[in-house]
């Protein structure tokens, strides 16, 4: 049997010493994240609500005589100015009773007349009792009679004008004007004696409603102080476009229903735009934003930082120590790109925007970003040389 040699035991031993010991386990490398910092601050909140247009004043136009619609003369659903013609009747029917009217006027005018000089020759006769006091009483009553007769002629005159008047049928006011409800020819009456409507473009109403559930939500935020309206509740809305466009003129709420509607279970709101343009029309879709309420002290965080588990929503931190750290938050309304944050969170605190998906509760950190500047990193240690020992 060959032995071994004493370099050889030696080795060997050191050999299985070695793979007597556990290697031991590196560290995880820190993950690099991107931070901002919490500041509350006061921020100018909006709330949207679909709407529709109304015309501030839509007009019926109908015919105020009988007879025949001889012709209309606008164009449908054409923008059309006060006073401007859009129908006329037959005329004639209405000028023969003007001309009645001015004859029987002449012919009283004439009688009164006449009256009058009776009356004047019978005043010196009675007072010198050549005639008798019911002679005078005569004379008075027909000169009166007369006078009344030339009266109730004046007034058929006028009638009889503003009945051939209404054979033009003209605008009241300014607006877009709708289809002819009636054809060329017909006989208007009262049964028939709507034409068209009118629709004044400028000023519009823009009508929304607001649940009753908002409502009370408002208010208690206002109570609370986490709401701060304007000192007169003078809101500014604007008007966004079915496009997505916002509207040149802004808005004002002039009229706030004060019943509730109990079959949609909201109050109507109504807004007064300017549209001298003409860009806004009635019954139109719209969005209409409510401006100039603010959150005073809000804290408003990136919706990418904020996560969702089976407890509700968490963020994760950076406390001083470089670690992570979960924290639950109860979170409000959307802003945007960020979301307010109503508990959990304090000003100062270290917010992970970037990198928290690989995140765990005391995990080592590298904040590579504070809000939005780089972070320099520090030089890493130089390794010293091993020393030979003799």
């Amino acid at each position: 049997m060959r032995r071994l040699s004493w370099p050889a035991l030696l080795a060997a031993s050191l050999l299985l010493a070695a793979c007597g010991k556990e290697v031991p386990k590196l560290a995880p490398a820190p993950l690099e994240v991107s931070t901002v910092t919490v500041k509350p601050g006061d921020v100018d909140v909006s709330r949207e609500f679909v709407a529709q247009t109304q015309s501030s004043q839509a007009v019926n136009i109908q015919a105020r005589v009988s007879g025949f619609l001889d012709k209309r003369v606008y164009t449908e659903g054409s923008v059309v100015k006060a006073g401007q013609a859009l129908f006329r009747m037959d005329p004639k029917p209405f000028q023969a009773q003007l001309d009645a009217a001015n004859a029987a006027l002449q012919r009283n005018q004439a009688a009164m007349t006449v009256a009058k000089q009776n009356l004047d020759r019978t005043k010196p006769l009675a007072a010198k009792n050549a005639l008798s006091q019911k002679d005078l009483d005569d004379a008075q009553g027909q000169y009166e009679q007369a006078a009344a007769a030339v009266e109730q002629s004046k007034a058929q005159v006028e009638s009889a004008k503003l009945d051939l008047s209404y054979t033009v049928i003209t605008s009241p006011v300014n607006g877009v004007s709708s289809f002819a409800a009636v054809a060329d020819g017909t006989y208007l009456s009262p049964q028939n004696s709507q034409l068209t409507t009118v629709s004044v473009l400028s000023p519009m109403w823009v009508n929304f409603s607001l649940s009753e559930n908002e409502y009370l939500r408002v208010q208690n935020e206002v109570r609370d102080g986490r709401l701060r309206l304007p000192p007169d509740r003078s809101m500014t809305v604007e008007i966004v476009q079915p496009d997505g466009s916002l509207f040149q003129f802004k808005g004002k709420i002039t009229f706030a229903d004060p019943n509730y509607n109990p079959q949609t279970g909201t109050f109507l709101i109504r807004a007064t735009v300017d549209n001298p343009k003409g860009v806004l029309r009635p019954n139109q879709y719209v969005r209409a934003r409510l401006r100039g309420a603010v959150r005073p002290g809000a804290l408003l965080i990136p919706q990418r930082a904020v996560q969702q588990g089976g407890k509700g929503h968490f963020v994760w931190l950076v406390d001083k120590e470089g670690k992570a750290q979960l924290r639950p938050v109860i979170v409000g309304d959307w802003y945007g790109d960020s979301w307010f944050v109503t508990d959990g969170l304090q000003a100062g605190d270290q917010l992970v925007v970037d990198g928290a998906q690989r995140l765990s509760q005391g995990a080592a950190v590298i904040v590579t970003s504070r809000d939005g500047q780089p972070v320099a990193r520090p030089a890493p240690a130089a390794a010293s040389a091993p020393t030979a020992k003799s």
